[in-house]
């Protein structure tokens, strides 16, 4: 009876650890988000002042979004609409060839499904920083060779993000892919449909739980991405993303803190709802694509 009494004990002090260490993560993560949203009801002079302060008056926030929507200089609401067309056309592409790819690898087992599977893998653990170089550099001589624009146009980027997306999208649709029945396939089969029609007639809708985890995952990415679309589009090009709207707030010797703070609030807004509605889509899609 003392043993389990000091079981009991110990299990309660280990518990309550747990709960102390994550409620101090909880505060470190939420702190940048916090500030943020702080610092957004705020001028610049207020913000340079005091940062941690309460602001003087919320309803400084709403002042805020009227002039960055109402710039001269920066276009937020193009830039919201090309973050917008540039997301979803992206995660678009990288579903539908992803998805493709990875049942192609999974249903050949000739040896070089393997080794091409393996190098997808492979590709993931590749730090973009080495890329960075060659991919313009490769980009610029596709473009002239094939007379098509691909540095600072919207099919440039895309291209670019089926690239660098594909790695992970085929990693999760492989191990998912691998959990259906062929016997399914067969009986299409064998019923005349097509070896095209029977991805998108059988396969393709049993993918809809993997589909969502890889929407969540590739849209935060891409949604926040900085570096790719500053080195494919520019930072003064027609054609301008949401983080790079935002630094032009930003100037050589002027920052709009103000500004700046709230435009970030105003981009992170749609991809925390996302989260927030999903999120129970990612953990079971990351489970599934990986173990099964």
């Amino acid at each position: 009876m003392a043993d389990i009494r000091k079981r009991n004990a110990s299990f309660r002090v280990s518990r309550a650890a747990l709960e102390i260490v994550a409620f101090a993560l909880f505060v470190a993560f939420m702190f940048p988000f916090g500030m943020v949203v702080l610092n957004s009801a705020k001028t610049s002079r207020e913000i340079i002042f005091n940062a941690i302060a309460a602001p003087e008056r919320w309803g400084q926030i709403f002042t805020n979004v009227r002039l960055i929507f109402t710039n001269p200089t920066v276009d937020y609401l193009g830039a919201f609409a090309d973050s917008a067309v540039i997301t979803v056309v992206s995660l678009a592409v990288i579903v539908l060839f992803s998805s493709m790819a990875a049942w192609v690898l999974v249903r050949n087992n000739a040896r070089w499904s393997a080794v091409l599977f393996m190098a997808f893998v492979a590709a993931m653990v590749i730090p973009f920083q080495v890329l960075m170089y060659p991919l313009v550099r490769w980009m610029r001589v596709m473009g002239s060779f094939l007379h098509v624009r691909l540095l600072g146009s919207v099919p440039g980027i895309v291209f670019a993000y089926l690239g660098f997306g594909s790695p992970l999208s085929i990693f999760v649709f492989h191990g998912f892919i691998k959990n259906i029945p062929y016997e399914l396939e067969e009986s299409a089969t064998i019923d005349g449909c097509s070896r095209g029609w029977t991805f998108f007639k059988i396969v393709f809708p049993l993918l809809q739980p993997i589909i969502v985890t890889v929407l969540i995952l590739n849209g935060i990415w891409i949604w926040n991405d900085y570096l790719l679309p500053l080195l494919v589009l520019g930072s003064n090009g027609v054609v301008q993303t949401i983080p790079i709207a935002v630094t032009a707030f930003a100037g050589a010797y002027l920052k709009q803190w103000d500004l700046i703070l709230t435009s970030t609030l105003i981009a992170m807004l749609p991809i925390i709802v996302l989260y927030l509605f999903a999120q129970r889509y990612i953990i079971k899609g990351m489970v599934d694509g990986s173990i099964k």
